[in-house]
């Protein structure tokens, strides 16, 4: 009985921790971090050819998640927060990794939670008035 009740309470330390979304930020230029920003404010753009205007590439952004507890529009409010704690009006996604099925199925029966999403982006400064140069 005793082991049962120290496992309950380990899983119920443990579960909060795992619906979180854990993103890192590299920056990629010291002197081109600005003020910070509302997370509200920072545009997501699918591709670098969506962005509207000239921009300046501030960081990359690299997101892990518990798929089974987090959904993808969790990571990306974590990855426009970390961009807006820096001054990136913007981000432009790179990749997004969804675990295979058996990656789930795996995690599930092995660890009982959900396999690690992974995202990449790159946090920008769109520079205002500006227009993208046709090339």
């Amino acid at each position: 009985m005793k082991k049962i009740l120290v496992l309950l309470v380990i899983v119920f330390m443990i579960v909060p921790f795992a619906a979180c979304v854990h993103t890192n930020t590299t920056i990629l230029d010291p002197e081109k971090v600005r003020e910070p920003i509302d997370p509200d404010d920072v545009i997501i753009y699918t591709t670098a050819a969506k962005v509207p205007g000239d921009y300046e590439e501030i960081a990359l952004l690299n997101s892990k998640a518990d798929s089974a507890s987090t959904s993808e529009a969790q990571m990306f409010k974590s990855m426009r927060k970390k961009a807006a704690k820096i001054g990136a009006n913007a981000i432009i996604l790179d990749a997004v990794s969804e675990p295979s099925v058996g990656a789930k199925i795996a995690a599930a029966v092995l660890f009982g939670g959900g396999a690690e999403r992974k995202g990449k982006a790159l946090a920008i400064y769109v520079i205002p008035g500006t227009k993208k140069h046709k090339k």
